[in-house]
């Protein structure tokens, strides 16, 4: 689908699907006996289709599988392979705390299980001089997120070089403050280190996930986008101190890279009645005018 400018900006460069918190069991069983986790991701698939964008990258942070099962990995990487081929789509899969580093890395990366728990799963992904880092911010047995000295130093290193384009931050535990007094626990720790690692890079933008509602924030003067689960969300208007996810309100977000800046969208999944629509052919009418006349044809109050 050829983008057509109508504004002062041309179309994006990189455009990339983020998703997040798909808690895939084993089977197609409901989650909590009352998600159908499979539904949500199908469904949001299938609105992207539709829509027409050709996505360069999906990117899922985190909390992939419910219980990191390696079948749970399996059923939901055979979904998500599939709709990235009809696009030529790379696909990024960050760690989350439900997953389990083993299995992930055997199912989803191909890499040897043998390596296991001891090493986080941390990669690098080049699109085209857009460089993608998946940060595991995972701790096997805990809910709470930590990044090791190691990984510091990792990171670090990679960010030493400043790629063409500039850097994407991916990880599953948002370094941004969350009002959910219980998610406060479950935090990244040790936030300060990470951001003097950050500091002055060429990160443009760090993705996130784990607290099941969308949000957006500011870490070490880099926007931060959280993407709300795909499974259940999170009620924030639930009665005050008080944790409750609701089966409603799951999105997707899509992250649109241009040459000077970064924006993300929510995106409601699910079938919604259409009040308005102006058609294709409308906007290309739009397009064959000029700037004066289109804001003449589309902007002046009749």
């Amino acid at each position: 689908m050829e983008a057509v400018q109508l504004g002062q900006y041309a179309p994006a460069g990189k455009i990339l699907v983020h998703l997040s918190d798909t808690h895939f069991l084993a089977n197609s069983a409901p989650l909590y006996g009352a998600v159908d986790t499979d539904q949500t991701v199908h469904r949001a698939l299938e609105q992207l289709h539709r829509s027409g964008i050709r996505p360069d990258a999906l990117i899922l942070t985190g909390d992939v599988a419910d219980r990191g099962e390696s079948e749970a990995y399996r059923r939901i990487r055979g979904i998500v392979e599939a709709a990235a081929a009809q696009w030529n789509a790379t696909i990024i899969w960050v760690m989350g705390n439900h997953d389990k580093r083993d299995s992930f890395r055997s199912v989803l990366l191909g890499e040897a299980a043998s390596v296991g728990l001891a090493s986080p799963v941390d990669h690098v992904h080049d699109l085209d001089g857009l460089r993608i880092i998946a940060l595991d911010t995972s701790v096997p047995g805990y809910h709470h997120g930590e990044i090791t000295d190691a990984q510091l130093t990792w990171l670090t290193d990679v960010l030493h070089q400043p790629a063409r384009h500039g850097s994407i931050l991916a990880l599953h535990h948002p370094p941004i403050p969350t009002p959910l007094p219980l998610m406060n626990v479950l935090e990244l720790q040790d936030q300060p280190r990470l951001a003097a690692v950050l500091a002055g890079s060429d990160v443009r933008a760090i993705l996130g996930g784990h607290l099941h509602y969308s949000t957006q924030g500011l870490f070490a003067g880099i926007p931060v986008s959280v993407a709300a689960a795909t499974c259940y969300t999170m009620d924030l208007s639930a009665p005050h101190r008080t944790l409750t996810g609701v089966n409603g309100g799951q999105t997707l977000n899509l992250v649109h890279v241009y040459a000077d800046q970064i924006t993300h969208s929510q995106v409601p999944i699910g079938a919604f009645t259409a009040v308005t629509q102006f058609s294709a052919d409308y906007v290309d009418e739009l397009a064959a005018l000029s700037p004066h006349d289109r804001r003449q044809a589309f902007s002046r109050q009749q």
